[in-house]
């Protein structure tokens, strides 16, 4: 089955579908061992990772796009993918769509900010006319209807915080991107769990929730009470890395070697001990041995020193 065809159907369960947000293909690839059915390409960890910038716009299309087809190529599992403003106009969206499509990415989100764009729960927001967001939604229908119609168009709406915004004008801009050509809306940065209500019952679509920043981090169970169809976790992994490598490395300052050491005995039993494994070596001695001949094998394993899977 397509990546963008298993989406959709994971998405018609009943149950809420949970993609946390990797920014990378190995943390892709951890988010999926650990058995979640969806994983959430976030832009800002690609900004963060990639750049050591802030979300404000600075990746490029062609940057993000390379993250995503490495993300893609990882994983079996569906990638949604932050696509930010769709870098340009309705015609520059549909350029967009189409080189996400091919990445292999199952889905992706467009917001309706101006060019350069920012973090949604970041102040200093601002918005496109709603006639320009409306146009970019309807590009991006028309070009995914020519590659793959099962790839998921999420339209993100930020009027919730921006200038000139409000909840009202964030309910009634996720409608017309729906009716415009979107299969799911995503209103960035709700204040409040009655407001999450809200958008869930007057948005004709289904609702993404980002659980980040200035909205209620929700329990699963109160989420999908409410009616949320995809929850994302985008800082999670992001988060969760750098402040391991900072007290790692802060420990390594502190006690040089001994730090590793005291490091690997933390490690012990964990299910990433054994990290050549996770990183693929079996697997890459699997097709040696399957297509490479096999004295060659042999030798190589035989009459060389290291790790040997």
């Amino acid at each position: 089955m397509k990546k963008t065809s298993a989406l959709r159907r994971l998405l018609e369960q009943k149950k809420i579908l949970v993609a946390p947000g990797c920014y990378n293909a190995l943390t892709a690839r951890i988010i999926e061992k650990t058995g979640f059915e969806a994983v959430y390409l976030s832009g800002y960890g690609i900004s963060v990772s990639l750049l050591g910038m802030p979300d404000v716009g600075l990746a490029t299309m062609t940057e993000v796009h390379t993250i995503a087809r490495y993300v893609a190529n990882a994983v079996q599992i569906p990638v949604i993918a932050d696509s930010d403003t769709g870098y340009g106009n309705a015609i520059n969206v549909m350029r967009t769509v189409r080189e996400y499509i091919q990445t292999g990415v199952a889905g992706i989100h467009i917001e309706d900010q101006i060019t350069p764009k920012r973090c949604g729960h970041v102040a200093g927001k601002l918005l496109v006319p709603v006639e320009e967001a409306v146009g970019k939604f309807m590009a991006a229908d028309a070009a995914r209807k020519e590659m793959d119609p099962d790839f998921l168009i999420i339209a993100r709406t930020d009027a919730r915080g921006a200038v000139g915004g409000s909840l009202e004008e964030a309910i009634a801009r996720a409608n017309a991107y729906v009716k415009g050509g979107a299969d799911m809306a995503f209103v960035e940065a709700p204040l409040s769990k009655e407001e999450l209500r809200k958008i869930v019952k007057e948005v004709h679509a289904p609702i993404l929730y980002n659980v980040a920043g200035i909205s209620p981090h929700l329990p699963l169970k109160e989420l999908e009470e409410i009616g949320v169809s995809l929850v994302i976790y985008p800082g999670v992994s992001l988060r969760a890395s750098v402040k391991a490598v900072w007290d790692h490395v802060q420990d390594i300052r502190a006690k040089g070697t001994q730090a590793v050491v005291e490091f690997q005995e933390k490690m012990k039993g964990h299910p990433l001990e054994d990290f050549h494994s996770f990183a693929g070596f079996s697997e890459i001695r699997q097709m040696e041995e399957k297509f490479l001949p096999r004295a060659e094998v042999v030798r190589k394993y035989e009459e060389t020193i290291g790790y040997k899977p």
